[in-house]
Formats: C-alpha cells, structure tokens, sequence
C-alpha cells in the first residue's frame, strides 16, 4: 500500500483560522484592514488578456526589489509569499536528525516545514517578558545544527531582537543556516540587510503581505549570500510568482508615502490600544509590529466567542497561556474593539471586576 514518509504521516495539519463570513473585522491573521496602495490597484485593473496568457517574468521584479533594497540581484529571491522562502531553506539545510532552532512562542509554519524534512525540532522558550533568549539559543548549538530562525521582532510577541544578540548567534554557529525573519520589519526599523553578502550563512525573509497590504497576492523576498542563492533558486520553482504579484510590486514599492502613513497610524493606534487594554487591567508586551499580544486569562475562551459573535475576530494564542494576540487596524476599528470588549465584559459576571 502507498504511504507517505513517516515523517510526514506524523505531522498534524496546519488549519488557518480564517475567519467565518459572519466576520466583518479580522483582526486574528496580522492583515492589513487599509489594504493595498490605489496604485496597486489601478495597476492591476490594466492587466489585459496576453499578460495573463504569459509565463511571468520573475528575474525583472527581482532587479526591481534588490535596487529597492540596496543589495545585488542575485542576492534576492522572489518567493509565493515568505513562507516559500522558509520552505526552501529547511528543504536545502536540513535533513532527517539535524536540529533547527526556534525560539517558542513562534509562527508556526517553521515547525511545519522543519518536520516535512525530518528535522529534529529544538525549542527554546523565551526569556523574562519575552525577551530573546541569546545564551540558550548559544548553548544550543552543536554539530548538528543546520539552522537558526529569528523573527524579529517575534510573531505572536512582536517583542524585537537586538542587532547584536543576532550577530553573537551567527557568529556561534558558523555552519547553520541563520534565518532572520523581518516580516514585520516595516512596524520595527532594525534590520540585519546591510550584512547580506558578507556573512554567507545569514538569510533575511520580507513579506508584502503586512505593510503593503498585499497578503492575499502572496509575495515575499528570500535574500542571503549570492552562492547560497544560486543553491536556492535551483530549487524554486520557475514561475513561483504570478503576474498579479509581479505588476503590483512596482507600484508597491513607489509608493513609499502610501507604506509611511499607514505605517505611521499602525504606531499610533498600537499605543492607544495598549493603553485602552492596560485601562481595563489587561496585560500587553510592548509591540514593534502591527498587533499586540495581550493576556485575557482564565476569561479568554468566553471573550473570543463573544466577540466573535459581534463580527470581531481576535487570534488565540494556545501557547502563551490565557493570551490573543490583536491585528493593528484603524483608530476606528480599534475604538470599536474596546467598546465591544467592555460590552462583553460586563456580561461576564466573574469578570466585571476586571473593567475600571
């Protein structure tokens, strides 16, 4: 009888929490509620027939990113999105009993993608207010490291990491594979792209999907040490990046006040968020992304289902005990979050004393 590998009979299906039609705020999936630039838009409604006839034209959107970026185009890779780049690394760094390290709480497609390649998953907890873990990701290394993933700043915690606690990282594991993944660079500012080529086990995944509003046209960039790179492209697949994706990148990327505004009314409705939270005494960790993660506690089940009976989806965060973790949408939105919250506190009779 045909049977798939062990490993991946073992592993359990990823479910995405997409949110039911009766939704009508997702704040559960770190989408932007704004959208895309109207450039984009605009763009994408000149797309005619014989563009989509064709195969698209990868190599032109990598030129266009890598200038945009600052480094050489053939340090960059185009990628369905940032997970294909994740994917991509496990499959050409791991193998059946190496180890990759990953600091928990964390995106869970790492994992995902680590078991498809029977890679032995090491997981490290992170430290006192989420903070990186530095010396025990360090004395986790050994021989059969193969790679590292960093997220900064972390998904669910959106807690950042320091530039020099990365390069004491890749500097203890000069044989693994050390992915930095900046999905949410945009919300944080701190990167690690000024060393791509000259540290040539460093990895830096983008995505498109945050802060330009464009998770649903899946495009994200994988960028690392040209010789890496080339092992890499070998492997993706040749037309990876749809014609959609190719035609908005222009226009994504020039429209740079677009990216800035909504970047900056990101931060601004953030810090009334957390202050509006923190009124009705629940606790958030200061957050350099576009959500926050926040302690419901034992009332947690009972808020999410009542909330999402008022059409607003909020993500639940199994693995950080009694947490969501809340999407960053408009000064509205956010207003309107809080009024249903203490709504839906009030009913809850052992909770009432929680609201001010």
């Amino acid at each position: 009888m045909l049977k798939a590998r062990m490993c991946v009979r073992e592993m359990h299906e990823y479910h995405s929490p997409l949110s039911a039609p009766a939704v009508d705020l997702r704040l559960d999936m770190n989408e932007s509620t704004t959208g895309c630039s109207p450039r984009v838009l605009a763009r994408l409604g000149r797309m005619d027939a014989r563009s989509l006839a064709l195969y698209p034209c990868r190599e032109d959107g990598e030129q266009l990113v890598a200038e945009f970026l600052g480094v050489n185009t053939q340090e960059a890779l185009l990628t369905n999105g940032a997970d294909e780049g994740i994917d991509l690394l496990c499959r050409a760094y791991l193998e059946p009993e190496s180890e990759i390290i990953i600091v928990v709480p964390a995106f869970t497609m790492y994992e995902v993608f680590a078991q498809m390649e029977d890679a032995r998953i090491i997981r490290i907890p992170t430290g006192p207010e989420h903070s990186f873990p530095e010396q025990k990701v360090i004395d986790a290394v050994n021989s059969r490291t193969r790679m590292i993933v960093i997220c900064n700043p972390n998904n669910p915690t959106g807690v950042p990491v320091g530039r020099s606690s990365i390069s004491r990282v890749i500097e203890a594991a000069p044989d693994a594979a050390i992915l930095v993944d900046e999905a949410y660079f945009d919300f944080n500012g701190e990167t690690m792209i000024d060393q791509i080529g000259m540290i040539p086990n460093l990895f830096i995944a983008r995505t498109f999907s945050k802060a330009y509003g464009l998770a649903g046209i899946r495009l994200g960039v994988l960028l690392g040490e040209k010789e890496q790179m080339s092992i890499l492209r070998r492997m993706a697949s040749p037309f990876n990046v749809n014609a959609f994706a190719l035609a908005a990148l222009k226009e994504a990327l020039a429209d740079r006040q677009f990216v800035a505004d909504y970047v900056a009314q990101v931060g601004a409705s953030r810090e009334w968020l957390q202050n509006a939270l923190d009124r009705l005494n629940f606790k958030c960790w200061p957050s350099r992304a576009n959500f926050l993660l926040c302690r419901f506690g034992e009332h947690k089940k009972a808020i999410l289902e009542a909330m999402r009976a008022r059409g607003i989806a909020l993500r639940d965060r199994p693995d950080c005990e009694g947490c969501v973790r809340i999407t960053i949408g408009t000064q509205a939105e956010m207003e309107r979050l809080i009024q249903e919250l203490k709504q839906v506190l009030s009913l809850l009779p052992a909770a009432r004393q929680v609201v001010r």
